[in-house]
């Protein structure tokens, strides 16, 4: 488990790309150093594991379903991504309840500059919509943000991004047309389920 609250960002080295799967391998991480193998980190928002580590550098197996439901596959050697180790439970959760567990991308269809945040729409699909309220809790790239409005009829969502949470996260290198991961608030699918089962047939 995760909370959202990016602990990094470090550039990939190189991606070794199998017929099922793929390798990318980290470097400039500063927790390197405290990595074990078989440890989960969260890698723009996708939960991945530790396959190898040393002092400033870590590498991670990426399944080929992985790829194809995530941002990752868009990744290059050189690109910036967020990093946050799991959850420690004696630790202040901060942020929300992050499982690592992508639901969907998105596409960056607006980022504009105001006083004192940049707003961001995304557009993602019209299903998960449902899981989306003003005010609420989303993670984007691994980063959890507070969503700002919802537009059903364009799928669209908007998030506005402090100073402290772009110079913390890949986000302030996003352009618009940039593919991210989505991954909704675990807690409006449970109520949902819990809804569903208590209406009567």
């Amino acid at each position: 488990m995760f909370t959202g609250l990016v602990e990094g960002i470090a550039q990939i080295k190189t991606i070794d790309l199998g017929t099922d799967s793929a390798v990318f391998h980290f470097k400039s991480v500063d927790f390197a150093h405290e990595l074990k193998i078989g440890d989960s980190v969260s890698v723009n928002g996708a939960c991945l594991t530790v396959v190898k580590q040393d002092t400033e550098e870590f590498s991670v197996d990426v399944m080929v379903q992985t790829l194809k439901l995530t941002s990752l596959r868009a990744l290059k050697v050189d690109d910036y991504v967020n990093l946050e180790r799991a959850v420690l439970v004696d630790s202040r959760l901060g942020g929300h309840i992050v499982q690592g567990h992508v639901d969907s991308t998105g596409e960056i269809v607006l980022l504009q500059q105001h006083e004192k945040s940049l707003q961001m729409n995304i557009e993602f699909p019209a299903n998960l919509l449902r899981y989306v309220v003003a005010q609420g809790s989303i993670c984007i790239d691994g980063v959890s943000l507070t969503v700002g409005s919802v537009s059903d009829d364009k799928n669209q969502i908007s998030v506005w991004l402090i100073p402290e949470t772009l110079s913390r996260t890949n986000l302030l290198h996003k352009v618009v047309g940039d593919v991210v991961n989505i991954e909704v608030d675990i807690l409006a699918k449970y109520v949902e389920r819990f809804v569903s089962k208590m209406s009567p047939k």
